[in-house]
């Protein structure tokens, strides 16, 4: 039997899972944005059931998202970039690091 109350966050909140995931993919499409980042010692990541999105850290009141650009991209502005392209998905304050610079790949 159903209790009627509507779950915290409303019907149509994001489950944690979900906004990890949405929040990493997006953190992606980020021009200049090479990959996401554990950390130093791996310790940047959400923890799921049987598996974990690194690189990406949700909390009730701020996201981590740590990431790899590529050489060449401007650092503050691909950081606003990220912050900006987050901030519409979590709703909190976000923090961007840089934790590494990598070159570009080239296409053949």
């Amino acid at each position: 039997m159903s209790s009627g109350r509507v779950p915290a966050g409303g019907p149509s909140a994001p489950r944690p899972d979900d906004l990890a995931d949405r929040v990493a993919a997006a953190v992606r499409t980020v021009p200049g944005v090479a990959d996401l980042h554990t950390g130093t010692f791996g310790e940047v990541g959400t923890y799921l059931p049987g598996r974990r999105v690194d690189g990406v850290q949700i909390r009730t009141d701020y996201c981590a998202v740590h990431v790899v650009l590529y050489w060449g991209s401007p650092v503050l502005e691909t950081a606003d970039r990220v912050r900006s392209t987050v901030s519409r998905l979590v709703g909190t304050r976000v923090d961007v690091t840089v934790e590494d610079v990598v070159m570009a790949t080239p296409t053949v």
